[in-house]
């Protein structure tokens, strides 16, 4: 179970801690009151001392969260064993008979609090069991009030790990519904920034390519497309919606093969998911404008199925570059790669490869599983 510094559980520690010391309490209240039917007075106290100690030593370990691990956990859950299992021989077994309490009472259940607030209700269950087994079996009868005392370790365990458990949920349901506030309000934000630029300048360029018609026709109709898919991502509108049944990868890349570009696919067809396939097909198509923009425009791609999954190469003879330009590149804005070519294929979780050697050219190289989780995808 996640803890947190700042989190919903931080209470539930603080409460953990002001039971123990108000259970330390009631532990030395009946220790005084009892000392002259212990068989070993002198080392009750001993044992009490013992419990003072560890309390403290428990409400320090505990307040922070890196300490909240199983070495601290094992040692609490240790130590009131101990306690446990001295009880018989310090208190001694006829003062038990005769209705004497047990050296820690109360105080035995801060382990079982600790392990059902660091776990929820298995681990609080597995400490309440322990600590109450121990405790059975230390006695030479086992009467309707020790199983009590079983059964409410067992109730306490229960409960405080399931109340635990809800307000880590909680604390991430809070968590998650800030992070999408933030992101909506981020949103807004750049279109705003979006509308007064961006949008206005695709809507400038489609009217005039559609006066002057012929090629600058073709880029105002594009123009249109761009910014009404533009407009709808900024309007939170969902996508339309598209066909997720196999397609053929193999055919989509081919819109890409032209004289200056040499497609090498398989002889039958490359099924993937729809999705799959026109994500692999949009980062190897952001491949390819990187070799336009970069590169001369000549390019080689191969696409090689594996079975379980599918490779696409893009290699071109271009000037390359040297180690430590992509991320100079991300660094300055330019996110060509990192968004449109790995974010793409990250989203798959697939992996990219980028080889580069200045003067001999780039390869990349685009690797989908054929069968994704469906977590992994959201298209």
């Amino acid at each position: 179970m996640r803890t947190s510094p700042e989190g919903f559980e931080v209470p539930l520690w603080r409460a953990l801690a002001v039971f123990r010391v108000a259970s330390l309490g009631y532990v030395v209240v009946s220790a005084l009151r009892h000392a002259d039917r212990y068989a070993h007075p002198l080392a009750a106290a001993g044992v009490v001392l013992v419990m003072a100690a560890w309390t403290a030593t428990t409400a320090v370990g505990y307040a922070r969260p890196a300490r909240r691990g199983w070495p601290l956990l094992s040692a609490d859950l240790g130590v009131v064993l101990g306690v446990v299992l001295a009880t018989p021989w310090v208190v001694g077994r006829s003062a038990l008979a005769s209705g004497v309490p047990t050296l820690g009472v109360a105080w035995l259940a801060g382990p079982v609090l600790a392990w059902a607030v660091s776990g929820g209700r298995r681990r609080g269950t597995v400490a309440a069991l322990l600590i109450g087994l121990a405790d059975l079996a230390t006695r030479e009868r086992i009467g309707e009030s020790s199983l009590t005392g079983v059964i409410l370790l067992l109730l306490a365990g229960v409960v405080v790990g399931h109340v635990a458990r809800l307000a880590v949920t909680a604390e991430e349901r809070l968590q998650r519904a800030v992070e999408l506030e933030a992101a909506t309000r981020e949103r807004e934000r750049l279109a705003r920034g979006i509308h007064d630029s961006v949008l206005q300048v695709l809507a400038l360029v489609q009217r005039r390519g559609a006066q002057l018609g012929g090629e600058a026709g073709e880029l105002a109709r594009l123009a249109g497309e761009q910014e009404t898919a533009l407009r709808a991502l900024i309007a939170g509108a969902p996508p339309a919606r598209r066909d997720d049944g196999p397609a053929d990868l193999r055919a989509l890349l081919r819109r890409y093969a032209s004289p200056s570009i040499t497609l090498s696919a398989p002889a039958g067809s490359v099924p993937l998911p729809g999705p799959v396939a026109r994500e692999l097909a949009a980062a190897t198509a952001a491949a390819l404008d990187n070799v336009a923009r970069h590169a001369g425009g000549r390019a080689w791609v191969l696409v090689e199925d594996e079975g379980t999954a599918v490779t696409v190469s893009v290699r071109d003879d271009g000037p390359g570059f040297a180690d430590g330009r992509l991320a100079e590149a991300a660094a300055q804005g330019r996110l060509g790669v990192a968004r449109s070519i790995r974010g793409r294929i990250d989203d798959l979780g697939g992996t990219v490869r980028i080889t580069s050697t200045p003067g001999v050219g780039t390869e990349v190289e685009l690797t989908v599983p054929r069968r994704l989780k469906e977590a992994t995808w959201h298209g």
